[in-house]
């Protein structure tokens, strides 16, 4: 696998955003009541991810070290305000749907993670990668979420009827419901033993702290703890 192919296996799999790392919470419970709105977010998410990415990255070495991170809300601002502007001229059906979630993608912790983590200290493609995978693991997740409370709440996925009304469980529709859909994946995930934000081991304290204080592995002291407690 080479660099450019592991961002986007990264942003998919190993560090996911929603299923992994956890982030940007709010629209991902707020606006996944069906499988449209969670991929239609995804997807505006993921064309402000690769062009911040982009712009952020060719500006790394002009914008000063003291201002970047205002640096960086402006850019995310002007692209979420082009995005919305496009949205309003062309699908306005996805723009009336998703609301005021999409300015406030500009606070949305995936995109300035991203810009401070990664894009703001490396190559402007494999930047652009790395806002490819995070923004596919990102539309995954909330368009995973949206197709399981769509079934459950409406008994339907993309206008399609699959259970009668009679066993529509409306709750899923509901804010409730986004809770309960991603704590039932996130507990299949630990059950398939997937990368996910709960399922991580804990190290436990060895006996003999002599038998790797040398290596630098030992795990009390690079907790602060000292070996003769």
């Amino acid at each position: 696998m080479n660099k450019y192919t592991e961002r986007i296996y990264n942003g998919v799999v190993k560090e996911n955003p929603t299923f992994v790392m956890m982030l940007g919470m709010c629209p991902t419970l707020a606006v996944t009541s069906s499988a449209f709105n969670g991929f239609g977010m995804g997807m505006t998410t993921m064309v402000v991810l690769v062009m911040s990415n982009l712009v952020i990255s060719l500006l790394r070495n002009v914008i000063p070290d003291r201002v970047r991170i205002p640096a960086y809300i402006v850019v995310v601002a002007t692209l979420v305000t082009i995005v919305q502007l496009l949205l309003q001229a062309y699908i306005p059906v996805l723009n009336e749907l998703l609301g005021i979630y999409i300015p406030l993608i500009v606070v949305n912790c995936i995109i300035l993670g991203r810009a401070e983590a990664y894009a703001g200290k490396h190559s402007p493609v494999l930047s652009v990668m790395d806002g490819i995978g995070m923004g596919l693991g990102f539309t995954i997740g909330l368009t995973a979420i949206g197709v399981f409370r769509e079934i459950l709440g409406s008994g339907s996925v993309l206008g399609y009827q699959i259970i009668p009304e009679d066993y529509h469980i409306s709750i899923f529709v509901m804010a409730p419901g986004a809770f309960f859909v991603l704590a039932m994946l996130t507990a299949l995930q630990n059950k398939l033993k997937a990368p996910s934000a709960t399922n991580t081991e804990e190290k436990k304290d060895c006996a003999d702290c002599s038998a790797c204080a040398l290596s630098g592995n030992c795990t009390r002291m690079n907790s602060g703890k000292g070996g003769d407690e």
